[in-house]
């Protein structure tokens, strides 16, 4: 099975779980999201024309805001069996890009047919970007493992929520008022 064969077997069973919790999350794969946005001229002190690069992403969250709009807010990348060292730079540096243009996007990568193998050292070194990893035994994951990912793709989605608000409505007057943010690491085994 290829690597796109796999995600598009996963992807109905994920948006199946994500919309028992929150019907506006909807889950796509192979959707292109920008990770640029450039600037090429202005007309007055506004910017009048812009040019967009974009990734194909493996996975992508998003909700729907209304009948025609919608926000991004996860992206999973995804390997099967295994991940190389330039594997992990490479998408950790994706996840940076696309944080770049949606500062509030949540990101990280799903490793299907694992077998009994943990998540790679060079993953924790080189995967800076990414805000979650996971891992499964096999190409479908096992009862544990798909609740393992609904949950964190659910406290994903709600970071990503807390972080737009935080990030768009800093100026607002009824904002609410932070003074504290951690970022806890928890692990499973």
């Amino acid at each position: 099975m290829t690597e796109r064969e796999w995600v598009k077997s996963i992807v109905i069973d994920i948006q199946s779980g994500l919309q028992k919790s929150d019907n506006r999350l909807f889950v796509s794969d192979g959707k292109r999201l920008p990770y640029t946005s450039e600037i090429l001229t202005y007309t007055s002190e506004k910017p009048d024309k812009q040019h967009f690069n974009s990734y194909e992403t493996d996975i992508l969250i998003y909700e729907k805001l209304d009948h025609d709009s919608w926000k991004p807010r996860v992206i999973i990348e995804t390997k099967l069996d295994s991940v190389t060292t330039h594997d992990s730079i490479t998408y950790s540096q994706k996840a940076q890009t696309h944080k770049n243009v949606h500062p509030y996007l949540r990101y990280g990568i799903l490793i299907g047919n694992r077998e009994n193998h943990p998540l790679p050292g060079r993953l924790f070194r080189h995967g800076q970007q990414f805000d979650f990893m996971i891992s499964w035994r096999k190409l479908q994951a096992d009862k544990t493992e798909l609740k393992t990912l609904f949950e964190i793709m659910l406290d994903e989605v709600k970071s990503s929520r807390i972080l737009d608000e935080i990030i768009f409505n800093s100026r607002s007057k009824g904002r609410d008022k932070f003074t504290s943010l951690h970022r806890p690491l928890r692990l499973n085994k």
